[in-house]
């Protein structure tokens, strides 16, 4: 039977929404909706019923004694590389499919007060460094932590955690958020949940408890009218079927040591063909690349074993399956140990010294055994094993790729991308050891082969929206790469404003990467000025934060000029001399004390002038 607009009480709008959800309805969800606009009407005025919200309803009490729940939804991200953004815009578009109106915004550009107004709070974020929040979200951190934050007793909320778990500090930023806002008085719409690297299954489990939170808290009428509007949404813009998931296999086109003769560095640029992807990227964005694990260090952990390299064992949850070869070759991380490796390990050992390793008051202990060792000096150095191949394979963690600035312009070089990486070699706890991804580039790749690569997009790297903008590019050793890429697609569209790039590594005529493009952009205008530090050229060690503070002067006049600050590199150090470096500059070039210098390099970051791309 259909509604007829003549002889009802509804709008064509709402005949027409009605008569496509009654044919979905079961009897029993017919019975449902008949009680409870029944209940409803004998509750309140009729008029109150047609414009009244949606309401709480649950089993254990008559619908009309519930309060309304609002399905207004703010999702915050804090994020370094952009994976919790990339999280937080697929979780927006499944709340806004189930008729919820959503906020979203990076934690530095929402105003913390604001949280007063909120009912409804979904937090992704990452955790950086040692415990530290990621840039974007620590002004958001502080205030949570300040004597200004207010009282949430009116707040629902949940928290996606990222991390690492080969830090001490796992997922400590989401932890922080997590306990704050429970002491502040909200209520968790859905427990906390912390993810590895290898997030995909957790993060999905998270989405889907969220929204089951949500529609547990709805009345079903109002979810089933919601789910009959998001039917009629177009669906989104087509993409490349390749993802981090789904990894592109690559042809090599180039691999070029970019160390002179004599250096102790090796430094790979390689060129990858995207041909056939549709695979594309922006300036400041990351290559994602899986690699091979070291065939040398397979072998010693197999003998080490007592295993057979051609057992069938699982690569996956899925069910996948293959050789125990093939699966430390390509699909387990056999280089890091963490704790819960350790914790899931002490199962198949028959010794005691690894349960003693794992008590309480030997933590310390324990974490300096972690750091450096591998999992062959943990079947090394414990045991006996009674540690079937087909059993133990699966408490490991999987092969997680590694990410690599995007050292190329996508403009400039149509279907290829370029990436620049330094070959890890050491020694530590007598043996030599090799990073994974670096020396496979370095040493078992050439052109012709292929790598299984995705593009890991990073909205907190950008170059600015004008081409008149200067831009300022701080990244030494590695951390040029990016800047090649900036220059390059400011080259292709003709921008006009001015670029500094300060770089350094240790020997001018061995280390100086990608001397012959800087020389060449410096010539064509491309490049503004250009500084460098060769710290082993001179009797007392330059670094690139020495050269900024050489230049003060000039560096301020720039800034209030309104350039971009960009940094690339290793964060424990290099960042943060940078930092230092930039606030003593701010302090003495504009008269500020060093409270008012923080907060102008704060300002600066809150406005996207200040970016960082920090590892």
């Amino acid at each position: 039977m259909q509604l007829q607009v003549t002889n009802s009480p509804f709008t064509p709008e709402q005949a027409e929404l009605l008569n496509r959800l009654l044919p979905t309805l079961t009897p029993s969800q017919q019975i449902w909706l008949s009680g409870y606009l029944s209940a409803l009407q004998a509750a309140v005025p009729t008029t109150a019923v047609l414009s009244s919200a949606p309401v709480l309803a649950e089993e254990s009490a008559t619908p009309v004694s519930q309060p309304a729940i609002s399905r207004e939804v703010t999702v915050l991200f804090g994020s370094q590389t952009g994976n919790c953004q990339r999280l937080a815009g697929s979780l927006s578009r499944k709340l806004e499919e189930q008729g919820f109106q959503v906020t979203q915004s990076s934690m530095n550009s929402f105003k913390p007060n604001g949280l007063k107004k909120v009912e409804n709070l979904l937090i992704l974020v990452s955790t950086h460094g040692e415990g530290d929040p990621p840039d974007n979200a620590r002004a958001f951190h502080e205030f949570l932590y300040s004597k200004r934050a207010p009282g949430l007793e009116h707040l629902r909320f949940s928290v996606l955690a990222l991390g690492d778990t080969s830090y001490e500090f796992f997922c400590q930023t989401g932890k922080d958020f997590d306990q704050r806002l429970e002491e502040l008085g909200g209520q968790r719409l859905y427990p906390r949940v912390d993810c590895d690297l290898d997030y995909d299954e957790p993060v999905a489990e998270w989405i889907e408890g969220v929204l089951q939170s949500f529609q547990e808290r709805l009345n079903p009428s109002a979810i089933a009218t919601e789910a009959v509007k998001a039917a009629d949404k177009a669906p989104g813009q087509e993409t490349s079927e390749y993802s981090r998931s789904n990894p592109f296999q690559a042809e090599i086109l180039e691999n070029i040591n970019l160390n002179g003769r004599g250096s102790d560095r090796e430094t790979r640029h390689l060129e990858l063909s995207l041909a056939g992807s549709n695979l594309q990227f922006e300036p400041g964005d990351s290559l994602g690349v899986y690699p091979e694990n070291h065939p040398q260090l397979i072998d010693e952990i197999i003998a080490a074993f007592g295993w057979n390299p051609e057992e069938k064992v699982p690569f996956n949850k899925k069910g996948d399956e293959g050789s125990l070869l093939d699966a430390l070759k390509y699909h387990y991380e056999i280089t890091v140990l963490t704790k819960p490796l350790l914790e899931q390990a002490v199962q198949f050992s028959n010794g005691s010294q690894l349960q003693e390793l794992l008590s309480p008051d030997r933590q310390q202990e324990l974490k300096e055994y972690i750091h450096g060792r591998d999992l062959l000096d943990l079947v090394q150095d414990f045991g006996p094993w009674q540690a079937p191949a087909r059993s133990f394979v699966t408490i490991l963690r999987k092969l997680p790729a590694r990410l690599y600035s995007i050292a190329s312009s996508y403009n400039a070089n149509p279907d290829e991308v370029h990436f620049t990486v330094r070959a890890v070699r050491y020694q530590i706890h007598g043996r030599d050891r090799y990073g994974v991804c670096s020396v496979h580039c370095a040493e078992r790749v050439q052109p012709g082969d292929t790598l299984p690569i995705y593009i890991q997009n990073n909205p907190n790297f950008k170059l600015p929206a004008s081409g008149d903008a200067p831009i300022i590019m701080i990244g030494p050793g590695t951390g040029v790469a990016p800047f090649r890429s900036f220059l390059e697609e400011r080259e292709e569209l003709g921008a006009e404003g001015k670029s500094w790039l300060f770089y350094g590594d240790r020997h001018f005529v061995t280390d100086f990467l990608y001397q012959t493009d800087w020389q060449r952009m410096l010539k064509d205008g491309v490049l503004t000025k250009l500084d460098v530090a060769f710290s082993r050229d001179t009797e007392e060690k330059v670094y690139v934060q020495h050269r900024l503070l050489e230049k003060s002067r000039e560096l301020y006049q720039w800034l209030q000029e309104g350039a971009h600050v960009y940094v690339c590199g290793d964060e424990k150090h290099m960042a943060h001399d940078v930092h230092t470096a930039l606030i003593t500059v701010i302090q003495q070039e504009g008269g500020l004390s060093p409270e008012d210098a923080g907060a102008y390099l704060e300002q600066m970051q809150q406005e996207q002038r200040y970016q960082r791309d920090v590892y």
